[in-house]
Parts: C-alpha cells; structure tokens; sequence
C-alpha cells in the first residue's frame, strides 16, 4: 500500500504517515492507525500548545474560528462529495452536515469574547470575592461517523473557544472525511498542537484511549456514540478522575394526540425516521397514538414512503444484519412489516428499505433496543398517561416528539418524559447551534451547544481579597 493513499495522523501540525502493521482499510480509505505511543505523542503536543493557546486573546481566538467557517463555506462542494461517499450519505443529509458545521464555528466565534465573563459575588467582611473562568487543558474529544464534520467540529470548537487544545479521535469509518475537519484548523492558522488528529484500528481503541484518558494533560473528554461505549468511556474517565460529557443514543418517541394535524405528524414522522439513512441519534424510532388515530395516522404514513420509496445504504454489514435479527423478532412475536421498493430479504449489499412496523409490543426487541437504521414502529396505547409511561420506561432522553393543536398541553407533556429536548409539531431530529443539546438516563450527560456547551470546558477560580 503507498503511503500517499492512506489518510494521515496529525500531531503538532505534522502530517504521521508510515505504512505499519496499524495501517488499516475502512471503505475506500486506508489511515495509518496509531497506537499507545503516537497517543502519548498527541496528548504532550496538545499540553504544550495549551500553554500559550489559553492566553491567547479571545479576539484573536474569534479570528481564527471565522476564518475557519470561511475555508470551509468556500470548500463546501468539496467536503459534501467525501461524506456522500464515505459514509453513503444522501444529498440532504450531507448537506445539512457542512451547513451545521459552518453555523457551529461562527457561533462558536461569536461566544469567544463572553465565556469567561466572571463574577464578583457578595462575600463577608471588607472582601471582595472574584471568580474568574479558565480553560481546563487539554479536551479528548471523540466524534463519530454519521455526520462526520459537524459533530468532528462540534468535538473541537467549543473547547478551543473557551481557550482549550483538543486532540480530535476520528472515526475509522469517517476517516477521509475527518481528517478534513482536523486539516481546517492548519488551513486556517491554528498554531501547531492546538488541535491533534488521532485515527486507530477498532482493535486499538482501549489501549489508545487509556493512553490519553490517564495523561496528566489531558483534562475532560467528549464522547459522542452508542450508550454500550460510553458506558466503557465513562468508567475509564472515573478512574483516571476525569470528567466527562457524553451525547449517547436514543430510543425516540413521536407521542400523537388526538387533536394532532395528522398528516403534519406523518409527514413530520416519515422524514425525522428516514432523515440520514435512519443513522442519527435523534432519528424517531416509536410513534405512540391512541386506537382512535391510529389507523389514520398509519395509512397516512405508509403513503408517504410508498409514494416516495427509498433503499438506504446503510454504513456496514453489521448494521444491516442487526435490523433483519430486530424485524424478524418483531415478525414472529405477532407485527406486521411494511417495506418500500423490495423485500427485506432481497435488498443488495448493505442496503435497507424503508420499513414501518406495526402493533409494536413491548415484547419485542425493537421495542427497547435503538435500531440506528430506517426503521419505525407504530404502537397503540390507551391514553396519553400510558404514553407518558412508554417514553420514561425507555430509561433514554435524548429527544422526543409531541403533535398536538395545544401548546400548553405539550410542554405540560414534556415535564415528565425524561427527554433532553422535546420538538412540538416537529421531527426529533433537530438540533440548533444555539441551543443546549444532550440527553438524560441512557442517553448520557451535559451539554453541548450555544453558552452551555462552552461552559462545559470551563472551570471558576475564586480569589478573595481582603483588606
């Protein structure tokens, strides 16, 4: 294999190329893997640059990440086309991917003059009492795939706003497309060390991860990804004593009542189930209705994905298996499938059709476990307490749905489903630069986004001055 196709490392600005046993296939891309040593390299170069990064002017700061945002409007096209092919992202979805990012790093910029803004509380006695906000150190940031450049950015800026280095871990299935990311910043003039690129082999990742978790540089991690991993990622952290913000899956509900706009709810369902192949963590897995809607409500869905059919490409073999094992037990203890275009059994290579399932159980597997692929379930309860019920017995919170004709009668709603964000008359796919975004119970801890997001990487120092 030539060193020059496979996708590099970068550490204190360097590009790490060598053609090793680490260097490994994913897709159409090779990158060279790193291991213990190459993570220790990263985390030293990031605690170096940390040192003149964090007393650099917010201003200056603000610059760099507009400058960035500029790069990356210009090279849009560019970008679109590596997720589209890496990771088999429609057109939409890439585009609401380069977009994202674009709107993420100028808010970013904009919240670099106003996050350290400090207080002076009332203290006792002649003393005044000042508490100043400084950056951590350095930010382990780890990205996944599916939306490879806003959430590899969204691992990055905030911390780097608030005066932080960040060492990017990249996704070995979205490695093309986040080296892009972390080259922006050198693009863009970030000094060397303030942002490092580390790729590894699925085989890596523990040893990899403990390397950086337990350096003395390396100060918060953030992790976005499946619940299972960040339970590991979580636990590592508490050893080594360091915090953590976790963005994990969800089991999303869309709750239908029955004074919803019922075609604003399917049409709203279809696109928040189907919206990036079905692979976003936000995507609706669960509609819960009454027996009263239901069978409008669900004639109203299957038209829309049987007038427009899609095959979606899923990211791997693994992926697809896993929602043939969830549709065949759903089959067998007693629903009905609804599949566009083909057969389940008959679609090509990794490709999934759209797919509806009907009286959904709790007996099933889909039920409780997240399918992250174009997969929906219809179930029918009694009331909309039972509703409630449903969605706080998932034990996840990360996003919801509420489609009712009464505003207040669906932020009454929201108050109880344990949800990080609920969307009325809207898809659960949804998320603003602007706003907190995060999940509750499975679906992970704190904030990434606007003020709170920045917040995370931040920590006060209290001085006292006595007379």
């Amino acid at each position: 294999m030539e060193a020059s196709s496979v996708v590099p490392l970068i550490i204190d600005g360097k590009d790490i190329i060598s053609v090793t046993s680490k260097t490994h296939r994913s897709g159409r891309y090779a990158f060279h893997g790193a291991g213990s040593g190459l993570a220790v390299q990263a985390a030293e170069s990031a605690g170096v640059a940390f040192r003149l990064w964090s007393q650099v002017a917010p201003q200056e700061r603000r610059r760099l990440l507009l400058r960035l945002a500029q790069i990356l409007r210009e090279r849009r096209n560019e970008f679109e086309r590596t997720v589209q092919e890496e990771i088999h992202s429609p057109h939409l979805w890439a585009h609401m991917d380069i977009e994202g990012g674009i709107g993420l790093l100028e808010e970013a910029a904009a919240l670099t003059t106003q996050c350290a803004v400090g207080s002076i509380p009332s203290t006792q006695g002649d003393s005044y009492g000042l508490v100043f906000k400084d950056p951590l150190g350095v930010v382990l940031g780890i990205a996944p795939w599916n939306a490879p450049i806003f959430l590899g950015l969204r691992a990055i800026v905030a911390p780097l706003a608030a005066g932080n280095t960040v060492i990017l871990k990249g996704s070995e299935l979205s490695p093309r497309s986040h080296h892009l990311v972390a080259s922006l910043f050198r693009e863009a003039g970030f000094p060397p060390g303030v942002v490092n690129f580390i790729l590894h082999r699925p085989q890596d990742a523990a040893g990899v991860f403990e390397a950086m978790i337990t350096h003395s540089a390396v100060k918060k991690c953030n992790f976005t990804g499946s619940t299972d991993v960040g339970r590991i990622i979580a636990s590592r952290a508490a050893l080594a004593l360091k915090p953590v913000l976790l963005e994990l899956g969800g089991k999303n509900c869309a709750i239908v009542l029955d004074d919803a706009d019922l075609d604003v709810a399917a049409q709203q369902i279809t696109l928040g189930a189907f919206l990036g192949n079905g692979q976003i963590c936000m995507c609706t897995d669960i509609v819960l209705c009454t027996q009263s809607t239901a069978t409008v409500l669900q004639e109203k869905i299957l038209s829309l994905i049987e007038s427009n059919p899609q095959v979606h490409t899923l990211i791997s073999e693994k992926s697809k298996k896993k929602l043939e094992t969830l549709v065949a037990d759903a089959v067998a203890h007693g629903a009905t499938v609804h599949s566009t275009s083909c057969p389940i059994s008959k679609a090509p290579g990794n490709t999934f059709p759209a797919t509806v399932i009907t009286g959904l159980t709790e007996k099933m597997q889909f039920f409780s476990i997240e399918s992250f692929g174009p997969l929906l379930g219809i179930m029918s309860v009694d009331s909309e307490d039972d509703m409630r019920d449903v969605v706080a017995g998932l034990g996840y919170g990360l996003s919801a749905s509420i489609f009712t004709k009464s505003h207040l009668r669906a932020i009454k709603i929201s108050e109880g489903l344990g949800a990080g964000a609920v969307h009325v008359n809207g898809m659960t796919v949804h998320d603003e630069h602007t706003l907190p975004h995060g999940g509750q119970g499975l679906s992970g801890w704190g904030r990434f986004g606007g003020n709170w997001g920045v917040d995370e990487f931040l920590q006060t120092r209290t001085v006292i001055l006595n007379s």
